[in-house]
């Protein structure tokens, strides 16, 4: 269903506010002002700063998540699935979500502000409403990662997630850094395609050797 020009506004306008501010900093005074909106718009549509948060994430996870879910499918069908063929499904999907310019990279800035600021209820939208597609993906990345212990698979997943998050929210400074000091342009396509090995080399690489604990 199509959204109304006074929703469109506000989630606009709370996107780039939450991206440039932090979720905390951010009011929703502040988002009504730049929207030229009242108060009563967003309590209307929205109902809360909570759920405005949610809805501006649920724009992006919702088409995402439709399109990971029929490659997954097609996955899933398969003997077996190798690494490289399952995180090029994941960057296709993820660079196919229709978006205005430089909105993937917003995303991705509001994506690790999730995790990295105290917003609770938002770990827990985004576990009630998408972890079954993250558990369909986890489940198949095991599959192709078996050599990994569980522990280990773990924190590989988020180190690539890391990786992944500062590159595409760092993107406009990056593509201008590459065409300042080695006059080149850089489409999203070309990042994806050298971003791509260096993940898959990281899930990869040998497991080392684990230190010994200290004692406190």
């Amino acid at each position: 269903m199509a959204q109304s020009d006074t929703v469109v506004r506000i989630l606009d306008t709370a996107e780039a506010l939450f991206a440039e501010k932090g979720f905390a900093e951010t009011s929703l005074r502040a988002i009504t002002s730049r929207a030229k909106v009242n108060l009563a718009a967003v309590n209307y549509h929205f109902g809360s700063k909570k759920a405005l948060i949610q809805a501006v994430f649920a724009r992006y996870l919702d088409p995402f998540c439709e399109e990971f879910n029929q490659e997954l499918a097609i996955l899933e069908k398969k003997s077996e699935v190798s690494l490289e063929e399952l995180l090029e499904v994941l960057a296709r999907c993820t660079i196919s979500v229709p978006a205005t310019k430089g909105s993937l990279s917003v995303f991705m800035r509001l994506l690790g502000l999730a995790y990295t600021q105290a917003q609770g209820h938002m770990r827990r939208y985004l576990q009630e409403h998408y972890g079954q597609t993250f558990l369909r993906f986890t489940n198949l990345l095991k599959l192709s990662s078996a050599d990994l212990p569980d522990a280990e698979r773990f924190w590989r997943i988020h180190f690539m997630l890391g990786a992944v998050v500062f590159t595409m929210s760092s993107l406009d400074a990056l593509r201008d850094i590459a065409l300042s000091d080695y006059d080149e342009k850089t489409r999203i396509a070309d990042l994806v395609a050298r971003l791509l090995p260096v993940v898959t080399a990281a899930m990869q690489a040998p497991v080392p050797e684990q230190p010994e604990l200290v004692k406190q």
